[in-house]
């Protein structure tokens, strides 16, 4: 990719960290923000303002790579009785309003004719769920979705040549799936790493808005 400033918001996370140094091995200036490392709390606004403001952009290549499948502890819903409201609206904070929080920063942040790309999920497809259940995950990614493409009728308005979308990375192995190792095929970190950034590097401008998986397929709404 062309990037030789990059953002990876989530930089501690499994995917996160292999995004980050990937685009460091491919020799991109990389700054990292995330809560472990930096106290970056993608639902505090206030947190958020702080830590985005002080950045000077532009940045060739932003990813925002934050999620949670479920509250500490809990599991997602394998039924409509097993949702609690409050568990669902931390699901929905962390994956849909905390996304929406960074990507206000984006239009200032991001270079002309710059890439974005956030971290979304398959089961957030509504048109591809035929089995229901994980319902507080499914949601915040449909919700995230939304967000993202909303998102990028905007950017457009100011950069016509910029690209943000939402990407499925697949079945990552990493502690936010370990408890589900076996059920799907999985892939390292490092191997979803390479395989979004080469999806980002062959998007064109008309992509923008979209969702795509990790071969570079568009995923349906």
């Amino acid at each position: 990719m062309p990037s030789e400033r990059a953002l990876v918001i989530g930089a501690s996370g499994g995917i996160g960290a292999a995004l980050a140094a990937e685009l460091e091995a491919r020799g991109q200036a990389v700054t990292r923000l995330s809560r472990r490392d930096d106290g970056f709390d993608a639902v505090d606004p206030a947190s958020v303002e702080r830590h985005l403001g002080a950045l000077q952009g532009p940045f060739d290549l932003i990813l925002v790579a934050i999620g949670i499948l479920a509250p500490e502890g809990q599991g997602p819903e394998k039924s409509l009785d097993a949702i609690e409201a409050d568990h669902m609206a931390r699901v929905m904070a962390v994956n849909a309003i905390g996304p929406a929080l960074i990507l206000r920063h984006v239009p200032r942040l991001l270079a002309p004719g710059g890439r974005a790309g956030v971290l979304s999920a398959r089961v957030g497809s509504i048109g591809d769920n035929r089995i229901g259940g994980w319902h507080s995950y499914r949601a915040s990614k449909a919700a995230l979705n939304q967000i993202v493409h909303g998102a990028a009728i905007e950017l457009a308005r100011h950069d016509r040549d910029a690209i943000l979308v939402a990407l499925h990375p697949g079945t990552v192995e990493t502690d936010f799936t370990a408890r589900y190792a076996g059920r799907h095929r999985m892939v390292s970190a490092e191997e979803a790493a390479r395989n979004l950034l080469q999806v980002l590097g062959n998007l064109d401008p008309a992509q923008s808005g979209d969702f795509y998986d990790w071969r570079g397929e568009e995923v349906p709404w």
